[in-house]
């Protein structure tokens, strides 16, 4: 199975200049908690998390409509090709502890997102091994 068959291609895209407080309203309104932050073209930048929002503006006493996504978010980006095969998506995930990866085109744009979610509907075998590797780095911490 290909990327492009697993993915949600209905992601909204964000920019670095937006706002945080903006973003937070919006991911609320669309009960999510990730968001893709993409350059002009819709390129990725990076990702915004209700967790970075929580760790690097509540945690430190920011005031969110005056901090800009680009100031917060987290600058990895893992994508894959929505060409290429899932288990490439998984590995990937695995690899980088990420529990959702951005596809993009061939051009590098924004096509969709996979979350493991996703990936538990298609498999659950490989889901189960996919959630084992992403919270591998978890389990070290604690």
């Amino acid at each position: 199975m290909l990327c492009q068959d697993l993915m949600k291609s209905e992601v909204e895209c964000f920019r670095s200049v937006d706002s945080v407080q903006e973003i937070a309203r919006r991911m609320r309104d669309v009960n999510v908690g990730f968001v893709p932050i993409c350059d002009a073209d819709g390129r990725p930048l990076g990702t915004l998390t209700d967790r970075d929002i929580a760790i690097r503006v509540c945690a430190e006493d920011r005031v969110a409509a005056r901090v800009r996504a680009g100031e917060v978010m987290t600058r990895e980006t893992v994508t894959c090709r929505a060409t290429e095969d899932v288990e490439k998506a998984e590995r990937l995930m695995a690899e980088h502890h990420k529990s959702r990866i951005m596809v993009v085109n061939d051009e590098g744009r924004l096509v969709g997102v996979i979350s493991l979610s996703d990936v538990a509907e298609q498999d659950e075998r490989h889901a189960v091994e996919t959630l084992r590797r992403v919270s591998a780095r978890e389990a070290r911490v604690h």
